[in-house]
């Protein structure tokens, strides 16, 4: 299994664990469930890219996780606002979600300079 080699996927694994235990006994289960879902899409489709055939399928998959790392992001924000989430941690987690969120973009980069390799040998 490819993806289990890449830092970004371990960084995100992580995150999603943390926020797990940061929404641990929260009591709005609606939130809880929305924030816990976008943080554990992230690994999930960052491994279900690495593990495409094509660069494009790849891509694809990559662009998931970026947009869910910008959901998780977003959700760590307004949980800090309304005082549902520790704010200290939150901001820790926003931080690594925005190192995650570069560290995506430069593979999609990689990626997508691939793609352009490719076809230049045609």
């Amino acid at each position: 299994m490819r993806f289990e080699h890449l830092d970004v996927w371990k960084r995100a694994s992580r995150l999603s664990c943390d926020i797990y235990i940061l929404t641990k006994n929260l009591k709005d289960y609606g939130f809880k469930d929305q924030i816990t879902r976008a943080g554990l899409s992230v690994p999930s489709n960052i491994a279900e890219g690495e593990e495409r055939e094509s660069t494009k399928e790849k891509i694809r998959f990559f662009n998931y996780a970026t947009a869910s790392i910008a959901e998780v992001i977003t959700q760590l924000y307004i949980g800090i606002e309304i005082n549902y989430l520790d704010a200290k941690k939150s901001q820790e987690l926003v931080k690594e979600a925005k190192q995650i969120f570069g560290m995506l973009k430069g593979l999609i980069r990689a990626k997508k300079m691939r793609i352009s390799e490719e076809e230049a040998k045609y």
